[in-house]
């Protein structure tokens, strides 16, 4: 069944090519197709179209839909282009000339598109949730190994004193600046196009205003043309913000990756987060990181997929929009189940002690001896240049009492700043 289907107008391969994937995708926006359908129908009922029995009888149908799609029993079978096609069908066939009445004063194009908006600010908003959960592991880690020094690397190389409690608590700041990449894209998400429907308007005095406040979206998108316009759009700007955490627990990844090889050794998991090989009984490998790292990869190339897809469209509805389903379903599903893998095993973490008083890291105590050079009176640059000289002829040793404290540390008073940085950033 098609909604624009007309008489003997079939033909199996071009529907399968056209629709692909459209019915498993529109499984994960079914509930929403049903949300906003019901608040359509309250519509439609306060302009006159439904009545009171006819709105209440299509409520409890399209009630029992979306009970369906949460509980993942809804299917929508081969006869069937899209979940907008068989929400009807299941209507007309359940109520007749009522269920007829629900397309009025709509399109497909607004009724994806609000079910898309829907769906989308719910995934952020959830991924939103999971990136606090993170932030405040790294905030508990960074608290508890604050003072457990470790080597800072520039260029790979080994290059000053740093500490755990400083890496942890870096990525939880990093996490700050993709909140407010979220928030975003939440606010582009946050305007109703349900009325718009097929970019034009319609002719029927439908009350958009009505729609936005029952759907607790914050703004309208007003125009109808502006509203199709953001078919696209949305995706990528809700992939960009998929990217930017995609783009830091990748780098943490990574990180963990070289700090659990033999050459770091800086840190260790539980040999239930490790897997073996299948000829070298040592092995302990850091899978679990490296799919991580892999996937999220992947999501920092959808904003540039979309942004391939779209960029010389002109106004208006056009087929290659259903492209976009597939890919950020599917991203913001692999960004949930990284995001949860970090949150289950970065608590089991375990911080080596003492790696920085090892020989091979002498060098890194260089800055601090300049310094305590010229706290002592010596011009910075004449003590880089003695100090680079006793490297150079293999004479540098490692300062015996300069005071560490202070060295790659991070204080409660900048852990409380980067809490609070977090709640200002998830109100605005």
């Amino acid at each position: 069944m098609k909604l624009w289907n007309k008489e003997g107008d079939s033909n199996k391969r071009i529907d399968d090519f056209t629709i692909g994937e459209d019915r498993n995708n529109d499984l994960q926006i079914a509930k929403y197709d049903c949300i906003a359908s019901i608040s359509h129908a309250k519509m439609l009922n306060k302009i006159g179209v439904l009545n009171k029995k006819e709105l209440k009888k299509i409520e409890h149908i399209l009630n029992k839909l979306r009970d369906e799609a949460e509980k993942g029993i809804l299917k929508i079978e081969d006869e069937f282009e899209d979940i907008h096609s068989k929400i009807e069908f299941v209507l007309v066939n359940e109520l007749g000339e009522i269920g007829k009445k629900i397309h009025t004063g709509r399109s497909r194009n607004d009724q994806v598109l609000v079910a898309m908006h829907l769906f989308l600010k719910d995934s952020l908003n959830d991924i939103k949730k999971l990136v606090v959960k993170l932030f405040d592991v790294l905030i508990k880690l960074s608290i508890s190994h604050k003072d457990k020094l470790m080597p800072g690397y520039t260029h790979l190389q080994a290059a000053m004193p740093s500490s755990f409690g400083l890496w942890f608590s870096a990525y939880a700041e990093s996490l700050i600046d993709d909140i407010i990449y979220i928030n975003s894209a939440i606010k582009v998400l946050d305007q109703n196009p349900l009325g718009s429907a097929a970019g034009f308007g319609s002719s029927f005095d439908i009350d958009r205003n009505f729609t936005t406040k029952d759907l607790n979206f914050k703004f309208l998108k007003i125009n109808s043309i502006s509203a199709q316009m953001n078919r696209g759009k949305i995706e990528k700007s809700t992939s960009l913000s998929l990217s930017m955490i995609a783009s830091t627990i990748s780098k943490l990844s990574m990180d963990i990756c070289l700090y659990m090889g033999q050459d770091y050794n800086f840190i260790s998991f539980p040999d239930e987060l490790t897997t073996g090989s299948s000829i070298m009984p040592h092995k302990k490998n850091p899978d679990i990181f490296e799919i991580i790292r892999g996937k999220s990869n992947f999501i920092q190339s959808l904003p540039n997929k979309f942004a391939i897809l779209t960029s010389n469209l002109p106004s208006g509805y056009h087929r290659e929009f259903q492209l976009t389903k597939g890919p950020i379903i599917n991203g913001i599903k692999e960004l949930k189940s990284c995001l949860e893998m970090l949150i289950y095993c970065l608590p089991k973490i375990n911080v080596s002690d003492e790696i920085i008083y090892k020989e091979k890291y002498k060098y890194i105590f260089t800055v601090e001896t300049i310094n305590d050079m010229v706290k002592k009176g010596e011009s910075f640059r004449d003590a880089y240049k003695k100090l680079n000289k006793e490297i150079k002829s293999n004479n540098f040793k490692k300062p015996k009492n300069v005071v560490y404290s202070h060295i790659g540390s991070i204080g409660n008073l900048s852990l409380d700043l980067i809490k609070e940085k977090l709640k200002y950033f998830l109100n605005s």
